[in-house]
C-alpha cells in the first residue's frame, strides 16, 4: 500500500509540527482524487508534551476525511500502543512526524498500525 500526499501540504505539516513544538500537534487529512490536498485542525483540541485531544464530535461530516496526523516531540515516528488503538478506530491512514520535524523522519500507517509508503505529488 502506498499514500500519495501534496508536497506543498506535507510541507505544511512539517511546519505545524514545529509550530506547536514541544507540544504534540494533530489533525484530519482530507484527500481528493487519491491525494491527501488538505489537513484540519478541530477547534477545542489539546495539545500536550505527550498526547493529543480533540473531539471528533467536532469533525465535520465529510467523506474526503481519509486519515489523520500528528506529531511526537521525540525522535520515534513510531506508533505508540495509544495511537494504535486510535487507527483501529479511526481507520484510514495516520501520519506520524518526529522531531526534528524533517520529510525523512515521517512515517505513515494503516489502520493496523503497519506501516505504507508515502509518495509526494508536487
Amino acid at each position: 500500500m502506498k499514500i500519495k500526499i501534496r508536497g506543498e501540504l506535507l510541507d505544511y505539516l512539517i511546519q505545524l509540527a514545529k509550530d506547536f513544538y514541544p507540544n504534540e500537534f494533530g489533525g484530519f487529512l482530507r484527500e481528493k482524487n487519491g491525494i491527501f490536498e488538505e489537513v484540519l485542525i478541530i477547534p477545542k483540541g489539546y495539545f500536550g508534551k505527550e498526547s493529543i485531544y480533540f473531539d471528533t464530535w467536532l469533525l465535520p461530516h465529510d467523506e474526503n476525511i481519509k486519515g489523520t496526523v500528528h506529531s511526537h516531540p521525540g525522535p520515534s515516528p513510531r506508533p505508540s500502543q495509544v495511537d494504535k488503538k486510535f487507527f483501529s478506530k479511526f481507520g484510514g491512514v495516520h501520519l506520524i512526524i518526529a522531531y526534528p520535524f524533517e520529510a525523512w523522519n515521517i512515517k505513515a500507517y494503516n489502520s493496523d498500525g503497519l506501516e505504507v509508503k508515502i509518495e509526494i505529488i508536487d
